[in-house]
């Protein structure tokens, strides 16, 4: 049953990467007053499946001085990192219980840099190098200060199980708590996924699409999924810890859309981030503030123990 819930679960995220890829072609049209794809199907409902088929079915190039084998791996361990990580959805009835959830989590999205490292480095071309380096560290020093926002947020819970959140939201969502956190998280999540306004690693203008610029066919198709996977997962995420958790509920899903459209919305509404201002805003801001609320929360904890 767990390799069945599991599979389904993965399918079920993979058909939902591409519908994401068409609700943002199709929210970014409106946003700059033209259609989006509306052609295949009806309403455009079948472009997904059409754009699949046609990277699947593409020929595969590769740079004639890339590391072969590197280049060929790093698509398919980004990928593999982004299906794992959709074992840590909380699921009142499953096989498997992520007590430590919250470790594995941080430990699979530090994991994330090296594919983009592994896949910039291995084309072999100043533009893919360029672009991966600034990606590697947007991604670290990002991550301290989402991993200290989750520590407060876990601090709640008594708990490193993201399930937790079920229970303990069950009358006032966490958010109300946290209004500030809140959106130092959202934040941060756009600098992980690494979306606009903070879309350093594939700056068109002047990266020439960064790290993936060499990648064609399939391999540019994985890097594609992974990233709206992880698109997806952290908007599950930020539901999960700040919006409620609750998971029999339809509700939970609308607002798990509403998520993955203010990610596609900021796209269309905010010009790209200059890079040192970037940099300031984790270190100066998000991390001071986090650290704040880290040291506030754990010392109600002590005084609530004692």
């Amino acid at each position: 049953m767990f390799m069945v819930n599991y599979l389904f679960l993965v399918i079920m995220v993979l058909v939902s990467s591409g519908f994401v890829v068409l609700l943002e072609r199709s929210v970014l049209g409106y946003i700059q007053l033209r259609k989006g794809p509306n052609k295949v199907g009806f309403m455009g409902l079948l472009q997904p499946f059409s754009d699949g088929l046609k990277l699947f079915f593409k020929e595969q190039n590769f740079p004639y001085m890339s590391n072969f084998l590197i280049y060929y791996l790093s698509p398919m361990i980004m990928l593999l990192l982004s299906f794992t990580l959709w074992c840590l959805m909380p699921q009142l009835f499953n096989i498997y219980g992520f007590d430590l959830g919250l470790l594995f989590f941080l430990s699979l999205t530090g994991m994330g840099v090296y594919g983009v490292m592994l896949s910039g480095w291995s084309s072999n071309s100043k533009y893919a190098l360029l672009g991966c380096l600034r990606a590697m560290a947007q991604v670290i020093s990002y991550e301290v200060s989402m991993a200290l926002i989750m520590i407060c947020m876990f601090i709640f819970v008594f708990s490193y199980n993201f399930l937790e959140f079920f229970y303990y939201q069950s009358g006032v969502w966490f958010l109300f708590f946290s209004f500030p956190l809140f959106f130092c998280w959202l934040l941060s999540c756009l600098a992980e996924t690494n979306r606009a306004p903070f879309d350093f690693a594939e700056g068109e203008s002047e990266l020439v699409s960064g790290f993936n610029v060499e990648y064609s066919g399939a391999g540019f198709a994985f890097i594609f999924l992974s990233e709206y996977m992880n698109i997806i997962f952290m908007s599950m995420i930020t539901v999960v810890m700040f919006l409620g958790c609750d998971l029999l509920s339809f509700f939970f899903y609308s607002k798990l859309v509403f998520i993955i459209f203010w990610f596609v919305w900021v796209r269309g509404t905010l010009p790209r981030f200059r890079y040192d201002k970037l940099m300031n805003l984790t270190w100066k801001m998000f991390l001071p503030i986090s650290l704040i609320y880290f040291l506030f929360y754990a010392l109600v904890l002590c005084y609530l123990l004692l």
